[in-house]
């Protein structure tokens, strides 16, 4: 019988949701998963360790996460007030972007990050050079609200330490034991595409190499890594101490269906 999946409660560009059928056998056991790059937490969602160490340089994201953590139902609560008809129009939006951009409560604004990751364009999460949320409204005729996948998240956030690190201090604490899986903002598939980070900061190429390096002296260490990646001669060259495995997945990140094309993905194992 086909395992049910459980769905994270966010919409995020490059939500490895799609393709746990290729994560999660390549996933060694442990007594902790530690995800430098939390996203919407897909993986740690659908795998079962003792414990977990989620982190993201995105304050918001970490916010969220740490506040259905902390207060389960009274949050999803209070955030379900939010998903109303009224709010779901472009004048609500941008006067409720504006509130949370300006917004020093944490409880608000968490709600709030909520309801704009579900109203607005595409799921995106984007910001400007002022680390203000710009993206603009989605136009959906009925935003979702993930109740149940809030309570899926809830449960297994009971095992997690949620922190707002860069990668490097996630793999300076990862100890004997530990599990990492890195998904890290992805390498251009050629030299036209490209990618805008959901934080303020980029992931450019010598990120791309440090995060490479760090995986082979976590191996060193008697620590598994497993990243994911587009499949480019650039993966490929970075990641030469590690196991690969590619397949294609469909991208989904286009709003016009005629352009979300399959591309080839990379999966790099070090330390097994």
């Amino acid at each position: 019988m086909k395992r049910v999946r459980n769905r994270p409660f966010l919409k995020w560009a490059g939500n490895k949701f799609a393709i746990l059928e290729h994560i999660l056998p390549l996933l060694p056991a442990g007594e902790r998963l530690i995800e430098p790059f939390a996203g919407s937490c897909a993986v740690s969602l659908n795998s079962d360790y003792p414990s977990y160490l989620i982190a993201d340089i995105n304050p918001d994201l970490i916010l969220l996460y740490q506040t259905l953590q902390r207060e389960g139902e009274r949050f999803i609560d209070h955030a379900r007030q939010l998903f109303t008809p009224e709010n779901n129009s472009e004048h609500r939006y941008y006067l409720l972007r504006e509130r949370f951009n300006g917004s020093s409560d944490r409880l608000e604004k968490a709600s709030l990050f909520l309801y704009l990751n579900r109203h607005c364009y595409n799921g995106l999460c984007r910001y400007n050079k002022s680390h203000r949320f710009n993206v603009p409204f989605g136009r959906y005729k009925r935003p979702y609200f993930p109740e149940r996948e809030m309570r899926h998240f809830y449960r297994m956030a009971q095992r997690a330490e949620f922190v707002c690190a860069d990668f490097r201090e996630l793999f300076a604490q990862a100890r004997a034991g530990s599990v990492i899986y890195a998904d890290p903002p992805y390498i251009p598939l050629n030299d036209t595409s490209h990618f805008t980070s959901y934080s303020s900061e980029g992931f450019d190429a010598d990120q791309q190499r440090a995060l490479a390096q760090a995986a082979e002296q976590a191996a060193r260490r008697g620590i598994p890594v497993l990243i994911s990646n587009h499949d480019t001669p650039f993966a490929r060259s970075i990641y030469g101490a590690a196991t690969l495995t590619h397949f294609q997945v469909q991208r989904h990140i286009s709003c016009n269906g005629q352009q979300r094309n399959k591309a080839a993905e990379l999966l790099a194992l070090y330390g097994l």
